[in-house]
């Protein structure tokens, strides 16, 4: 029965090192909140898709116009060379 209670000893230490792993992820985990971390529940793998960058409606139409005016422009030479 020696190598029942040995089992049990050995059983009992990875137990000690499993909780002081578990308290030392624990603490990354907060560390890593702390610091502005999104994804702290994931362990390494970071789920967060990049964000979308966003413009504003009076953006898009300042983009548009200055497109319409560009083709405009480039219309405008194609009929002079066309003449």
């Amino acid at each position: 029965m020696d190598l029942l209670k040995a089992l049990r000893a050995e059983e009992s230490k990875f137990l000690v090192q499993m909780e002081a792993a578990r308290q030392q992820v624990e603490t990354v985990r907060q560390a890593i909140k702390l610091l502005g971390g999104k994804s702290a529940r994931n362990g390494n793998r970071d789920t967060s898709a990049p964000t979308k960058r966003r413009m504003s409606a009076e953006g898009r139409a300042r983009i548009a116009a200055a497109q319409r005016k560009r083709w405009a422009k480039v219309r405008a030479q194609a009929r002079k060379s066309a003449r």
